[in-house]
């Protein structure tokens, strides 16, 4: 499977990106093949699209499904398994989201709840408390508003982001008339 000078550019971007949503780079590009191709993928097509083995290609696969990014597709009379997106661009984010709060927010709250509890024994450990309670409650307003967003339709998320800086301009006025009142 020979790529394009324009998709190979965008299934590159894709490997160099993987690293900011939590993947490795051939991972990355395997996400970017698969979501911009229309028909699924053998491991055997997307091995030669992305020049690596095919090994690599199993590991990667078997790591997008632990993310539930990829489904398999398996055509009657053909042996072979197929792979594309597990849903739509919405559903693929809504995903990592979800997947990222679980392997590195999460933790971190559980590691904050537990230092805050314990009492503290000195004045350093008193404002360090302070500090941790600052970045849990921040984590908390954090984790329920995303929690919110995913449950928006694509199209509802879409009209949130197109308010884009008119949603500021609605909390400042807000906050003017309650100053007022």
């Amino acid at each position: 499977m020979q790529l394009s000078p324009k998709i190979e550019n965008f299934v590159l971007h894709c490997g160099e990106m993987g690293s900011r949503w939590g993947f490795n780079r051939t991972i990355g590009q395997m996400v970017g093949l698969l979501v911009i191709n229309e028909k699924p993928l053998t491991a055997n097509e997307i091995a030669e699209a992305l020049k690596i083995s095919r090994g690599n290609v199993s590991m990667g696969i078997k790591e997008l499904q632990s993310w539930q990014l990829v489904k398999v597709h398996h055509i009657p009379g053909d042996r072979k398994e197929y792979y594309s997106p597990n849903g739509s661009i919405w559903d693929l984010a809504n995903r990592v989201f979800e997947e990222r709060r679980k392997r590195e927010i999460d933790p971190t709250l559980t590691l904050l709840r537990d230092q805050i509890l314990d009492s503290a024994n000195s004045p350093e450990e008193k404002y360090a408390q302070e500090q941790m309670q600052s970045i849990h409650d921040l984590l908390e307003t954090v984790t329920k508003w995303s929690a919110e967003l995913q449950r928006l339709t694509p199209e509802q998320l879409q009209s949130l982001m197109k308010l884009g800086s008119s949603v500021s301009k609605v909390i400042d006025l807000k906050d003017k008339l309650l100053r007022k009142s």
